[in-house]
């Protein structure tokens, strides 16, 4: 069987949520079924790392998907020109975005969340709210089946575009293989490196208002008031959204310089700082899944996360669950976990028995699960 693939967001040193389920699926699937031929679909020009195994064919399709009408020509013309001319026996989609207008083969759809129907105000660009808009509903709508990452999205999608659930399978997100427990050696080493030799918070995340990072940074300001500490906040993530309520709480913070900002790291970095963060706090607003709460588990470190949209669900009894909108009620997650280490102890063993539930290797075979179901016989 021939399958061709979205492999759009398959980019070197630059793999965010859904780039990294779209490696870990995939590097996995092609190298598991070597009987099938996969097509991958690139935007631009492909790193060879991407080519897993001798079964899988690169494509580059024209034009670059890099703004709504791009997303457009790609989708709707270039996409369909090369699916006319591979002929393939299904198309997959990792990122939610398939063609419309192609009625000849099947269509399995990857949709990680609809964080853009309940917060349209954390898109900037008309432009892109409109599209996602309109085209979201066809997406759902055309698809032979639908996988997407937890069973709060299966609800939703159901729940916004009416296709049946029996229609829409859950393939939770894993975590990499990186993201261990560290020495007491190896932690003090970190701190060291990164956090001027003290323990510290972090937050892995891209820095957007759906992050909610406004309100951990109000809430780190109010737990270094209470509490007689040197600890810091250690940020990692683009600040492509930066400018605003984000950077105007940053200004107006008295301990604004315990707060590191270290940008985007790669995923060596981000192990250490996992393995060493006192606590991960990921109080986001919306979630299709959560992928950094699973990741501190394997690190064993404990976890504050929202008590809205996927999150409980992921994290289930091994994080502390706050209300995202309550400054307070993240402050006092913090003060307890720096404060009590019976407490932290064990969300950390939690954490342990709850990270079970999640691999990318569960991920590929589930996914190659729903593929199964749409391919033909």
């Amino acid at each position: 069987m021939k399958i061709a693939v979205n492999t759009r967001l398959l980019l070197k040193d630059r793999l965010e949520g859904i780039g990294w389920f779209s490696h870990e699926c995939l590097s996995r699937i092609v190298r598991q079924h070597p009987e099938h031929q996969f097509y991958f679909l690139f935007d631009r020009a492909y790193d060879p790392s991407f080519l897993y195994a001798s079964n899988v064919t690169p494509v580059v399709v024209a034009p670059p998907a890099r703004h709504p009408f791009l997303w457009y020509l790609f989708f709707e013309f270039g996409v369909p020109r090369q699916l006319r001319r591979i002929q393939p026996d299904l198309f997959l989609s990792t990122d939610g975005w398939i063609p419309t207008g192609v009625e000849s083969i099947p269509f399995v759809d990857v949709i990680h969340d609809l964080n853009f129907v309940h917060h349209p105000e954390f898109i900037d660009d008309k432009l892109v709210s409109a599209y996602y808009k309109r085209f979201f509903p066809k997406f759902a709508c055309r698809a032979n089946r639908i996988a997407t990452v937890s069973e709060f999205t299966r609800q939703d999608i159901h729940q916004q575009y009416g296709v049946p659930l029996d229609n829409i399978d859950v393939v939770y997100n894993g975590s990499n293989a990186i993201f261990k427990p560290l020495t007491a050696d190896e932690q003090k080493s970190v701190k060291d490196e990164y956090a001027r030799g003290c323990d510290f918070f972090l937050f892995v995340g891209l820095i957007h208002k759906r992050k909610n990072l406004a309100n951990i940074f109000k809430a780190f300001e109010a737990f270094r008031q209470r509490q007689d500490s040197n600890a810091k906040l250690v940020v990692v993530g683009d600040k492509k959204w930066w400018q605003g309520e984000i950077e105007d709480t940053y200004n107006a913070m008295k301990y604004k310089d315990e707060v590191i900002m270290m940008g985007r790291q790669q995923t060596d970095v981000l192990g250490k700082l996992y393995g060493s963060a006192r606590a991960l706090v990921y109080a986001s607003l919306f979630e299709g899944f959560g992928i950094p709460i699973i990741e501190a588990f394997h690190a064993e470190t404990a976890v504050i996360t929202s008590n809205v949209t996927s999150m409980p669900e992921v994290a289930g009894d091994a994080a502390a669950l706050v209300d995202p909108l309550s400054v307070e009620e993240i402050t006092e997650a913090m003060s307890r976990i720096w404060n009590e280490d019976d407490y932290r102890t064990d969300l950390i063993a939690r954490g342990r028995e709850q990270r079970e539930l999640f691999s990318w290797q569960q991920t590929a075979d589930k996914l190659w699960q729903t593929i199964e179901t749409v391919l033909p016989k």
